[in-house]
């Protein structure tokens, strides 16, 4: 592997990573310096829409809140890539398990994200974001 491969892999995983913890801690726009502008955003295989990034952080905003009081956590973990110059296609597992109002019902989600990440002036953003539904669990006590 390519010094410049290594440099990708681990900045396209901070991204990755910064994505989880604007998403968990609620600052939605800190998404905006890991999307780019036109960026395509589909969530609707786990029940969200598929939308612009204003929209997506509309969506989340007005939604996660409400239903998910307790908390959530995104742990995206293995991550296959596909880097050609300044394009990468990427595939990532996540597991996603939320609390919902009542602290004794936690949903628990695996879903991979499904994405094309572009370097914008130096810098790697996700261009497109597919979530795919792997599996749920309810549990309730």
């Amino acid at each position: 592997m390519q010094l410049q491969e290594m440099s990708d892999r681990l900045e396209i995983q901070d991204v990755l990573a910064r994505y989880s913890n604007a998403i968990d801690t609620m600052q939605w726009d800190q998404l905006d310096a890991l999307f780019t502008e036109d960026a395509d955003i589909d969530y609707t295989s786990m029940g969200g829409i598929r939308g612009t990034l204003a929209e997506q952080k509309a969506f989340l905003e007005q939604n996660l809140p409400t239903i998910f009081q307790r908390g959530f956590q995104h742990l995206a973990a293995t991550t296959l890539f596909d880097i050609d110059g300044d394009t990468a296609r990427i595939r990532t597992i996540c597991f996603n398990p939320m609390v919902l109002e009542d602290t004794k019902h936690v949903l628990f989600c695996g879903m991979w994200y499904q994405d094309t990440l572009v370097r914008v002036d130096g810098r790697w953003r996700i261009s497109t974001r597919v979530q795919d539904r792997g599996w749920t669990l309810d549990l309730k006590r």
